[in-house]
Formats: structure tokens, sequence, C-alpha cells
């Protein structure tokens, strides 16, 4: 195997790849990265078993040209290793072959690096999903459904099923969902020209959060394809494959309030800035609370009291405030989190009592929900 590579492509595809790449694997050559040589480009591959990657860099794009001189061929190198020879490596292109003897050799201006790799055969086959569900969305729309999202999935590992974020597509409407059952999230999004239909599908926050970093803010579209136990999600250079959560996800539309007591509509930025300030004298081990209280049709008071540290208290103008009197505490974080996903300038915030869960939406009906579970404070 032999080829001349420019540096920046190879660099931005050994960077996505080494998400999909553990030290701490059961399988030992999968803590090394292939890389293989086709006449039509370089195909390079990091797995950990639960996550795939692979990156494509073809030989000729554009007019501009990638990869030159190449004998096909693969081999398995040290992930370890790899990256940062070639991050550091002086010129604009890189040189890389290897022997038959799996010998392989680095060259870029004056410096020459030899790695010892390892047979590419050894290295286990990946899945070829042909999936009849499978149907495609801009990525930019992909990436803010994860954004708004990915956030609440649990990090306890006591409820496995609820580190995921259940992936719902009905009636041409696809549904994320997370909850670490104290909070949750979920959008809703039209999608065309879909023949598939699942509901029970959950796939790991980790993997979710690991595609939002490598994917651009772009409007060309993905193809997403599910079978029963995995995700394939393929742009036009890029294949991203997880392993799907095991078990039923609970049925969260019962948590969801009907009807509503007290709402408040109020501007985004302001009630988080006013939030964040309250929760700098809120105390870690009590959940960061803070307490709202209404206090007229357009007056809110945010408060927040830690006997050790001191009290903060702060009122805000609301735009409206309708039904009940409320006093509710919550967590200052789940709360911020919750505000900082919903991207619109004016939320809707609706509550059932101060022991009830209590959801926030945009102003502007966008299907996007954010459930919280207030806090006992006595």
């Amino acid at each position: 195997m032999k080829f001349i590579i420019q540096r920046d492509q190879l660099i931005s595809s050994v960077q996505n790849v080494m998400k999909a790449i553990s030290s701490r694997t059961a399988i030992p050559i999968l803590t090394g990265m292939k890389i293989e040589a086709k006449t039509t480009g370089i195909t390079l591959t990091g797995s950990d078993s639960d996550i795939s990657i692979e990156s494509f860099i073809p030989t000729e794009e554009d007019g501009i040209v990638n990869v030159e001189q190449i004998e096909e061929g693969s081999i398995v190198l040290q992930a370890r290793y790899f990256p940062d020879i070639v991050r550091k490596l002086p010129e604009k292109t890189v040189e890389i072959e290897a022997d038959s003897d799996l010998k392989v050799t680095i060259r870029s201006g004056k410096a020459e690096f030899n790695l010892n790799g390892q047979d590419a055969e050894e290295y286990p086959q990946l899945p070829k999903l042909q999936s009849e569900n499978s149907f495609e969305l801009p990525t930019d729309l992909l990436k803010s459904l994860i954004k708004q999202t990915v956030f609440a999935v649990s990090t306890m590992e006591t409820r496995p099923i609820l580190t995921g974020v259940n992936v719902k597509l009905q009636n041409d409407t696809l549904n994320f969902t997370a909850t670490d059952s104290h909070r949750l999230a979920s959008r809703e999004i039209p999608v065309k020209e879909t023949n598939s239909d699942f509901s029970n599908i959950v796939v790991p926050g980790k993997s979710l959060n690991e595609l939002y970093k490598i994917l651009d803010d772009s409007e060309n579209n993905i193809e997403i394809s599910v079978t029963n136990n995995q995700i394939l999600f393929r742009t036009e250079h890029l294949n991203f494959l997880s392993r799907l959560l095991d078990g039923n996800y609970p049925e969260t539309s019962r948590l969801i309030p009907e009807q509503s007591k007290t709402v408040l509509h109020v501007k985004t930025k302001e009630l988080i800035n006013t939030i964040d300030r309250a929760s700098l004298l809120a105390k870690e081990e009590r959940n960061n609370v803070v307490k709202l209280t209404t206090k007229d049709e357009k007056l809110l008071e945010i408060t927040s009291n830690s006997p050790e540290v001191g009290r903060v208290a702060e009122e805000i103008s609301v735009q409206s405030i309708t039904g009940e009197e409320l006093k509710i505490s919550f967590s200052s974080k789940y709360m911020l989190d919750a505000l900082k996903a919903i991207e619109d300038d004016e939320v809707k915030i609706e509550f059932t009592g101060s022991m009830r869960p209590f959801i926030i939406k945009p102003s502007n009906n966008d299907p996007i929900l954010q459930l919280i579970l207030p806090v006992r404070t006595y």
C-alpha cells in the first residue's frame, strides 16, 4: 500500500475517526485505526464496538486532487501515535507506505517515521446496513434535534435505557425524546417522503454527542438507516454506525400535564441570566435549587438561599402571568439547560401547582418541549 495525501484532509479525517477509538477495548486491534487505499480514495475506520466511524477522502473532488500515486492495500496503525505524528508533520503533503512485513513509513519533508502496523484482515468487518427503514434529513436540522434533547439523558447506569435518546418515526413525524426521570426534553419535526416507521429505537447519548461534534452545520442531507440493533448516519464522505440500547423506553407522554394553572411568558435571555445569578449561591448538595415566586401579573421573584453562604433575590419583569399565584423550587441547572436548548427569544412556561412537573416551550409554538420536576424544599 502506498499513497501521497494532503495533510489537512488527513488530519480532519483522523480526528473524526478517533472519536470511535478507545484504549479500553476488549479487542486489541480496535485500539488501532484501519487505513484502506483504493484508486477512488482513502478510507479511515475506527471502532470501539459501540460506535464505528468510517471517513472517506476521495482521490479528487471539485477539481482538487487530495490523493495521488495510490497503490492499493490496507493496514491498521496504532491510534495512540498516528494522529500526533500526522498533526506535527512539517509539509502540506504526507506519503504513507506499508510493505509486506506490515512495516509502515510516513514521510513529510525531511521527517520520516517508521511504525509497526497490524494486518487489516484481522480488523472486524463493519456490518453493511441495507435497511428498508431509511430516511433523509438536512444535517443542520439533525444537529439541532440532538442539541435540544441529548443533554437530558441519564448519566446513571442504573437504568441503562435512560442513557439514550428515544427516536420515533411515525406518520411522517420524527420525534426525539430524552429523560433522566427528573426532567424530559423532546422535539418533533415533519419528515417528507419516508416509508419508514419505528418507535422503540434508543440511541446512546454518547453516540449522539460524538456524532454532533463530527457533523458540519450544512443543509446537505444525511441519510439515517435503522435495523433491529444498529443505526447508521451517512453523509457523502462519512459513515457513523452506532449500536442501539436494548430494552423498552418508558412511555413518557403521560408525564406531560394536560392542563395548566399558571402560565407565564418571559424573555428567554433575561430569565437565563437571572437564574444564573441566583444559582451562584445555590448549594451544590441541594441540586442548586432556586425558587420562583409570582408577584403580580408582570413580576416574578427568583431567590436562592444557602444558610452558610447567604441569600440572593432578584425581581424580573415578564411579558405576562395568568392563572393562580405560584411558589415553586427547582434545580437551576436543569432550568438553565432547558432554556438554553430552546432557540427562541421568548418562552412560555406552564405550571400545574408547586409539586407537579412544569413545561417550557418556545412562544412561537415550535414543537420543542422541556419538562422539569420541581424540588421539595422544607
